[in-house]
């Protein structure tokens, strides 16, 4: 997917976009409407909600005073309440990174681009694997190159002498055990 012209200067986002810059599900961030109240994004005519910058960078500090500060909830309404609900100093302060949803957004695209780029390079990965392994069994199969055996079997066969250098005969062999242990 790309990046539309339009996107950098967006004014709303909806509930499913916050959800996947943020990394906080969508079931979260409606309960944490109802514990925050600085947390209040407008709704349209269909109940839709419709997050501003402002609504992200709030669910940003909240998020990172839960989830990596380890607060409560009590105590991270607390310490947006003593910032009178403007989560900028909080957000200069607890250094989050792409904090602004603009920059986010286009973070969040890049990662989808270079995952599809990622998925794309596999698929080449294993077609080319099951074609070589295709022209290896065809090279084998029609006399040409033989196939390879694994190394420690290769030094066992030569090390191991052959019955023509020892003079015994498979069947004069297995007589010759069957003597010995009588």
């Amino acid at each position: 997917m790309r990046l539309h012209a339009s996107t950098p200067g967006r004014l709303y986002y909806s509930i499913g976009e916050v959800a996947e810059m943020t990394g906080v599900k969508p079931h979260v961030l409606r309960y944490w409407e109802s514990e925050f109240p600085m947390l209040r994004p407008k709704k349209n005519r269909a109940g839709n909600r419709s997050y501003r910058a402002r609504d992200i960078k709030i669910v940003l500090v909240i998020r990172d005073l839960l989830y990596r500060e380890r607060f409560t909830i009590s105590g991270a309404r607390r310490k947006l309440q003593e910032h009178y609900g403007n989560p900028q100093p909080l957000l200069e302060q607890m250094q989050i990174p792409f904090s602004d949803p603009h920059q986010r957004h286009v973070l969040v695209e890049i990662r989808r681009e270079l995952e599809a780029i990622r998925d794309l390079l596999s698929e080449e990965d294993d077609g080319t694997r099951a074609g070589a392994a295709a022209s290896e069994r065809g090279a084998a199969g029609a006399g040409g190159a033989e196939l390879t055996t694994h190394p420690a079997a290769a030094k066992a066969d030569a090390t191991r002498p052959s019955a023509a250098a020892t003079g015994e005969a498979d069947g004069a062999r297995v007589g010759a055990g069957a003597s010995g242990g009588a």
